[in-house]
């Protein structure tokens, strides 16, 4: 039994995200293997929800204790996750700064003034663009902007790239598997496979820790959109150890059971192939469920790769984790114009 309840959780989302079967996604790709999607791109009424927000309901309590009242976090321009601190921000009542790196060369018109910086924008947010290029770790400009803060008399709180190396940042996706598992046992369903994106890393990884309370932990199959694979591994280990002493797991998280596949993420973060595309049009016409180019086009491109190579034996039932990411579309307006 994980240690989850110990830790205080800021209720941000709607409760449980449903898990729907994906009957005409299933069948045009087979009907060998059954395909469900797990909808945490509609888990809360805030700003289109996603994923970061399973991660900020475990944070919001520390910074609440903290006295801070300015959250402070950094992304790419139609970064997601700035987004969903925006938007807690706004809902706790304090101020919020994020910086934006020029993290993905693409060129569209309106990249810089749709999607998750128009609404990042429009909740209120201290949006800075920084010049400076793609990297999870820690960043410079954070660090700058968090002093910002302080000397101009606030209390800033810095929540890291996608709140992956934050202290709590894994343990939403530890809740994200114990919710599976209640699910299973309501559907009478059991999930072989779980995708999921990663990136910086604490979804996956808080998914790891919480599957490994049942031996499933090398069932979870990440699919890189990084393009820097290794340090991407490198900070999932890391968030894992932390995760799993954390929620006491009681044993230590084998390598071989951190699953990261590295052959989707091309041609760089944030920037889809042409088989990124047919994947977002495939998730579209089928089931008429939204991806972006960024994060779930690049994992439904994946998912659907596997399936074709057979990656999965016959009866297997896949549950693809929609994180959310829907607005960031908006910025790549030119490639879509015809759909």
């Amino acid at each position: 039994m994980l240690r989850l309840d110990k830790f205080e959780r800021y209720p941000l989302t709607f409760g449980p995200t449903p898990i729907e079967f994906l009957p005409r996604m299933t069948a045009a790709l087979g009907g060998k293997v059954q395909i469900y999607a797990k909808r945490d791109d509609c888990n809360s009424g805030l700003a289109f929800g996603g994923n970061k927000l399973r991660k900020l309901e475990y944070i919001v309590p520390d910074a609440i204790a903290s006295n801070a009242d300015t959250l402070v976090s950094i992304g790419g321009v139609q970064s997601n996750h700035t987004r969903m601190v925006a938007a807690t921000a706004a809902k706790i009542g304090m101020k919020c700064v994020v910086v934006q790196e020029s993290w993905v060369p693409h060129e569209d018109a309106v990249y810089d003034r749709v999607g998750n910086i128009l609404l990042t924008r429009l909740m209120g947010a201290d949006s800075r663009i920084v010049p400076d290029g793609f990297d999870i770790g820690i960043r410079k400009s954070w660090e700058d902007a968090i002093q910002s803060v302080k000397d101009a008399g606030g209390k800033p709180y810095g929540i890291p790239a996608g709140a992956s190396v934050h202290k709590y940042g894994g343990l939403g996706y530890v809740g994200f598997a114990e919710e599976v598992r209640a699910q299973e046992a309501q559907m009478g369903v059991k999930f072989d496979y779980i995708i999921v994106c990663v990136v910086t890393g604490s979804t996956q990884g808080g998914m790891v820790v919480g599957f490994a309370a049942d031996n499933r932990a090398h069932r979870v199959i990440g699919i890189d959109a990084s393009g820097t694979p290794k340090q991407t591994r490198d900070q999932v280990r890391e968030i894992v150890d932390n995760t799993a002493e954390l929620v006491e797991l009681g044993r230590d998280v084998r390598d071989d059971e951190i699953v990261i596949l590295d052959d989707y993420a091309y041609p760089a973060y944030g920037v889809p192939s042409h088989e990124t595309n047919e994947a977002i049009r495939f998730a579209a016409r089928t089931e008429a469920m939204i991806t972006d180019p960024v994060y779930e086009g690049k994992s439904m491109q994946g998912m659907i790769d596997l399936v074709k190579k057979g990656y999965f034996p016959d009866g297997a039932n896949i549950l693809y984790a929609h994180l959310g990411g829907a607005p960031a579309l908006n910025g790549y307006s030119y490639t879509y114009r015809n759909g």
